[in-house]
């Protein structure tokens, strides 16, 4: 597996790459914005002209059950919003 686990599918995500030629991925926790960048250019073919992450902590979760309280927590992950250079699109779609 390689530094991008998935892209970001959401609809905020979806106007954003529709009107800033933004898009959202999922990266390992220890890849940096060079690494990301030369990934993104591989896998898609497009020219990056900007990379931001930022860091998810996993939140705390509890709920009351018959038994007792189950406590857990939601993993923790980064996150890299994707600026494109002008002309350059993505299209997550084409392979459904």
């Amino acid at each position: 597996m390689g530094i991008i686990i998935k892209p970001l599918v959401t609809e905020k995500m979806t106007a954003l790459g529709e009107k800033l030629h933004r898009y959202g991925f999922i990266v390992q926790k220890n890849s940096n914005k060079l690494q990301i960048k030369k990934a993104v250019e591989e896998i898609y073919g497009v020219d990056v002209k900007e990379v931001n992450t930022m860091n998810y902590a996993g939140k705390s979760k509890s709920r009351f059950t018959k038994t007792g309280t189950v406590k857990g927590s939601a993993n923790s992950y980064k996150k890299a919003i994707i600026t494109l250079a002008e002309g350059e699109t993505i299209d997550f779609y084409s392979n459904i």
